[in-house]
């Protein structure tokens, strides 16, 4: 008979790891929110206004997708589409400190479903292998191999009939929350080394994405937590991501710090950073924006005002309280405005 296992780590009630490598994802929190983490069925025939379904990516033995299509009427183009019928498309990586998350989740559903009506856009988002079984960069490579999937659909290598038929190659929107928003801004530096002919990144738009460094800011030392970011969840699941023998001070981490590349040097699409007023990381999110402005890029600011970090996410919130209502309105509104400007 073999040995009970034992616990190695655990975080926030979200993940446990065990000493023979597996790791177990079950919510042990508070069972009233368990449902924000469930994962909703696709449903190929519209349901209030958008159909959604995984797509399994020839040739790929990882690569899985799930695509958000709005129903558009034909009195709806020219809101957030080019006149001949055609939706840009959002390429969104999902949260959850690189460990945790998958884009099915009730959570995102919920937001994603209400944005691509409200674009009106066309969401694609990859299930992002997870750590620790797939430490970094393997999220950056599967954000930038769905980023290559949308080109051989552009280019005519593949097909997909929601895509192919709907979707606007020449305006593809880089987005993602939190540690997605990380995986936002390494796609788009990643891409800018390359030809992308066929497609055309028109922007991008991290949400109070996970930008740290070693050495700890006032603002993760001094604000609340929330259950969306403790200080335990930062330290954690970043140090369960990282590869062996990296800090958080990684060019992934820390895109502004003093071990990633110039961003000066890097080729970026339009930039909408979008935070919120008291999120734990705050201040190292704010040195990444002022850094990319001395680096001379096109960046934007939106910044949610009595708001914490991934507060959108939070249903329970969003439905009862007003003013995490109107700061969610006002935040894709926002984020809507951006795409049809670009």
């Amino acid at each position: 008979m073999a040995p009970p296992r034992k616990i190695i780590d655990q975080v926030s009630g979200w993940l446990t790891v065990y000493d023979d490598g597996t790791v177990d994802r079950t919510w042990t929190g508070p069972p009233e929110v368990k449902f924000m983490a469930e994962p909703v069925p696709p449903h190929e025939e519209f349901v209030d206004g958008v159909a959604t379904r995984d797509v399994l990516v020839d040739g790929s033995p990882t690569l899985r997708l799930r695509v958000y299509l709005p129903e558009v009427r034909v009195s709806d183009q020219g809101k957030g589409e080019d006149g001949n019928g055609k939706l840009p498309i959002l390429l969104h990586f999902h949260g959850g400190g690189f460990c945790i998350s998958q884009p099915d989740w009730y959570m995102y559903h919920a937001v994603y479903t209400g944005l691509v009506k409200s674009a009106p856009a066309i969401c694609v988002s990859p299930y992002l292998r997870l750590a620790p079984e797939n430490k970094l960069p393997a999220a950056i490579d599967d954000g930038y191999a769905a980023l290559k999937w949308l080109r051989s659909l552009a280019l005519g290598e593949m097909t997909d009939s929601w895509l192919s038929d709907r979707g606007d190659f020449d305006r593809i929107f880089l987005i993602g929350d939190s540690s997605g928003g990380n995986v936002v801004h390494a796609v788009a530096a990643r891409a800018g080394d390359f030809d992308l002919m066929g497609i055309r990144l028109a922007g991008a738009i991290p949400i109070h994405p996970g930008f740290v460094r070693k050495e700890r800011s006032r603002s993760e030392m001094e604000r609340p937590e929330t259950p969306f970011l403790t200080r335990d969840m930062a330290e954690k699941f970043l140090a369960l991501a990282l590869p062996e023998g990296a800090d958080r001070d990684h060019q992934i981490t820390s895109p502004m710090g003093w071990l990633a590349r110039p961003l000066r040097e890097l080729r970026m699409p339009p930039v909408l950073l979008c935070l919120a007023e008291n999120d734990l990381i705050l201040d190292t999110e704010m040195e990444y924006y002022e850094a990319m402005k001395q680096g001379k890029h096109e960046i934007e600011l939106l910044m949610s005002h009595g708001m914490t970090h991934s507060f959108y996410l939070n249903r329970i919130a969003v439905k009862m309280d007003p003013e995490t209502a109107a700061q969610t309105n006002l935040l894709f509104s926002g984020i809507a405005d951006f795409i049809n400007r670009h």
